[in-house]
């Protein structure tokens, strides 16, 4: 089954799975056998070769559904060993029948003992699922280590044990998994964070339950997908000139720093824009001006020179090498006043930082070290929860916030937040940032939609980074690369 657009809390979905049982009557071991049926499908998809199994299986709903999957890949014909993490005396309801019919089956149990993964071709975590919230106790923190520590690839059911199925942080120690598959409702926790480190592929089977359309199943992302691309660019009318795609001003490049507002500039032009110009330090306008010919450039060395590329603007993104100068402060006071659409990046935020305003119609692009400071907190207690920190700077500065990173995400005031998984660590270079930046301002300034454009710059700044890392790999990519490989994403 394709992976959903909508990603649900952990709490929204025990809901979803109570809706299922109580309102729509479908018993809660049906949902289980539902699980170890998808459970099996996805198993030997990812692993067709694969004829001998470990399961372990811990004491709740997650365990369950590992005796169901034992019971359905026993039958199937595989070699099945079920390691019991728990006493399987102490089992309730659901897990308790499906223990037993395992049983029934002629399926046999032992307790866990590490040595014992080496029985199968894979592992299967049903240890703990969903139902963590704290730090993984010792007992199961030893199990979690042991199946890291097997040399074996892992699949996980709904979501590998120790992982915060909303933050998608461990918590203290957590399955490392090279596949997962979620039920029902797919989790936050699997897509923010270190989830996708600790998930592998993720696979996902609604188990024939649908979300209804009410605001308790608002979902708390949506991932970011091509299809928005479209929306916001639209195939072009053949009559069509450039003074039908916007004017975009970029201001930046401060003294010694040339290749940011260039960057911006290029990446600007490469997605879209009519016309772009850049407003940066006299000292800069030479050497952008070879580098890059199709960009205007105006040399600014007081705020007033600003007054006319703003008067002829549509759209302003301010920030890439800026700056925290006099020169960099009323540059941005310039731009704050000019009641245009803006984007605001680098610089631009850590001087925003310190003199905090809201405002409707702009799009901020922090990353971690900036959005602590925007906040008044650090990067790390950013990435500990994304999704809150998003919430904070939309709380705190309106508009559109896109908080960068490994699964970067976009968020509007009263919108549901967009993720973007796309992307990979071959980004973490100097003027990627710059590059996503001037993409979102040449899209803002066609579609005239921030919280539209922000969505598939990122988006599409994302793929042209894995199409630039499929070239040549990742490390030692460099932004320039990103920028020439925009175009192609626009044009899909």
């Amino acid at each position: 089954m394709p992976l959903p657009t909508p990603l649900y809390t952990t709490a929204q979905g025990r809901a979803l799975d109570a809706y299922a049982i109580g309102t729509l009557g479908v018993p809660g071991y049906t949902l289980m056998k539902r699980a170890g049926e998808a459970a099996l499908r996805y198993l030997r998809t990812r692993w067709p070769t694969a004829h001998a199994i470990v399961i372990v299986c811990g004491g709740g709903n997650n365990g369950g559904d590992g005796y169901v999957l034992a019971r359905f890949a026993q039958a199937a014909g595989l070699t099945v060993t079920v390691l019991a993490a728990s006493p399987v005396e102490a089992l309730r309801a659901d897990a308790r029948q499906a223990y037993l019919d395992f049983k029934a089956s002629g399926g046999r149990m032992q307790p866990f003992a590490a040595p014992l993964l080496a029985a199968g071709e894979v592992i299967v975590d049903a240890l703990l699922g969903t139902g963590l919230s704290n730090a993984v106790r010792p007992e199961a923190a030893a199990i979690i280590r042991a199946m890291n520590a097997a040399e074996r690839p892992i699949f996980a059911l709904d979501v590998p044990s120790g992982l915060d199925s909303d933050r998608g942080v461990a918590l203290g120690e957590a399955v490392r998994a090279t596949g997962t598959v979620c039920f029902i409702a797919l989790k936050t926790g699997l897509f923010v964070g270190d989830g996708p480190d600790f998930a592998g592929t993720v696979f996902f089977d609604d188990l024939e339950i649908a979300a209804p359309s009410t605001p308790e199943f608002l979902p708390r992302l949506e991932r970011i997908v091509e299809a928005e691309v479209t929306r916001a660019l639209p195939p072009r009318a053949r009559a069509a000139n450039k003074g039908d795609f916007g004017h975009v001003l970029i201001v930046g490049s401060g003294i010694g720093m040339p290749g940011a507002a260039r960057l911006a500039g290029e990446a600007c032009l490469r997605v879209g824009a009519g016309l772009v110009t850049v407003g940066v330090a006299p000292e800069n306008v030479s050497a952008i001006a070879s580098g890059c010919p199709e960009l205007i450039c105006l040399p600014v060395e007081h705020d007033g020179d600003l007054a006319d590329a703003l008067a002829s603007a549509d759209v302003v993104a301010i920030g890439p090498g800026l700056g925290r100068t006099d020169w960099a402060r009323g540059a941005l006071q310039r731009i704050l006043a000019c009641g245009k659409p803006l984007v605001v990046d680098a610089d631009a935020l850590n001087l925003l930082s310190a003199e905090p305003q809201r405002r409707a119609d702009w799009i901020l692009t922090p990353h971690p070290g900036e959005a602590g400071r925007l906040l008044g907190t650090s990067a790390k207690a950013v990435q500990e929860d994304r999704l809150a920190a998003l919430d904070a700077l939309l709380a705190r500065y309106d508009g559109t916030v896109v908080l960068k990173g490994a699964g970067t995400l976009v968020g509007t005031a009263g919108a549901v937040p967009g993720l973007c998984e796309r992307g990979n660590p071959g980004m973490a270079t100097p003027g990627a940032g710059d590059v996503l930046t001037g993409a979102i301002a040449g899209i803002l300034a066609q579609c005239r939609d921030p919280a539209l454009a922000a969505r598939v710059g990122v988006w599409v700044h994302a793929m042209a980074g894995d199409s630039a890392a499929r070239e040549g790999g990742e490390r030692g990519l460099l932004a320039s690369d990103i920028a020439r490989e925009l175009r192609t994403w626009v044009n899909r």
